[in-house]
């Protein structure tokens, strides 16, 4: 554990070695203090979404045991599953090995979806092609898990 921890409650970043083989926290945030969190579902391994964080969003994440985000579109701080009860309860958390990237292994509560449009996960259409060279999408899961509309009260 480091006595040389910053302001925002992560270790600085050191050397190479100390980055990716070591046992401080010490994230790579990008140009707009960013980092990108891959999303899975704890059990089965399916990935969820993709987000970005931001070193609060990480830090509240981290303090509460429910994953929280920075929405680059609206620039605000969102914790998933406030308005629709699908939160997601952070099982585990891991980085990279040059720590720019973070992994979060969840439980998604509510009815089980994370995607906003209304699917269990955000990558529920496959990129599919043939020998023409025409490209599609094609869904991979039959159904929308809820409707968007009830649970927001716009549309998506």
């Amino acid at each position: 554990m480091s006595t040389n921890i910053k302001a925002d409650g992560f270790a600085p970043r050191a050397d190479k070695k100390a980055i990716e083989l070591g046992d401080e926290l010490c994230p790579k945030f990008d140009d707009n203090g960013l980092i990108a969190a891959a999303v899975t579902d704890f059990e089965s391994g399916e990935l969820l979404m993709v987000g970005y964080m931001n070193t609060e969003s990480l830090r509240r994440t981290i303090e509460t045991g429910e994953a929280w985000y920075w929405s680059r579109s609206r620039q605000e701080y969102w914790k998933k599953g406030g308005t629709s009860g699908q939160v997601q309860e952070v099982i585990e958390i891991r980085t990279d090995c040059d720590q720019d990237a973070i992994w979060l292994r969840v439980k998604v509560h509510g009815n089980g979806a994370t995607c906003h449009v209304g699917y269990r996960s955000c990558f529920f259409r496959k990129v599919d092609s043939n020998d023409t060279g025409d490209v599609w999408l094609e869904k991979t899961e039959v159904a929308p898990a809820y409707d968007p509309q009830e649970v927001y009260g716009k549309k998506q």
